[in-house]
């Protein structure tokens, strides 16, 4: 009995551990393959994009323009209810967020090991520079 609950007890530590430091890991971005478009301009100002599914959860993003360009992406939603989804998103989001800058769009690179949440994020993204087309 004493052997079967210590094996419980491993399994238990051996879970937590790899929720906590393994799991799904992302890779950079290559942020020297992003297309930018210098012809683009946005006009100044705050925009909300759609909701988006990213299978576990909506993804939605707001974009900040100054001097028609994207200074500033934010998520305001993502999917974040369960441990995997914060460890995954929380690698995720900030690349992301600087590819839209550097591309200075939505299109980006999906991020492997997160790639509902990238679609997500070009769809959302997509939908909030569309209102800030000039």
């Amino acid at each position: 009995m004493k052997k079967f609950f210590a094996a419980i007890v491993i399994a238990i530590v051996i879970y937590f551990a790899y929720q906590h430091f393994g799991g799904h890991q992302v890779a950079a971005p290559n942020l020297s393959q992003i297309q930018t478009n210098p012809n683009v301009s946005y006009k100044d100002g705050t925009y909300t994009g759609s909701l988006a599914n990213a299978y576990y959860g909506d993804v939605q993003v707001q974009a900040t323009i100054a001097g028609g360009k994207i200074t500033g992406v934010n998520f305001l939603q993502y999917p974040s209810d369960r441990s995997t989804s914060r460890s995954i998103n929380g690698q995720a989001m900030p690349y992301l967020q600087q590819e839209a800058i550097v591309a200075q769009s939505g299109q980006v690179n999906i991020v492997s090991g997160a790639t509902d949440t990238s679609q997500a994020f070009i769809q959302s993204l997509t939908s909030a520079l569309t209102q800030a087309q000039s």
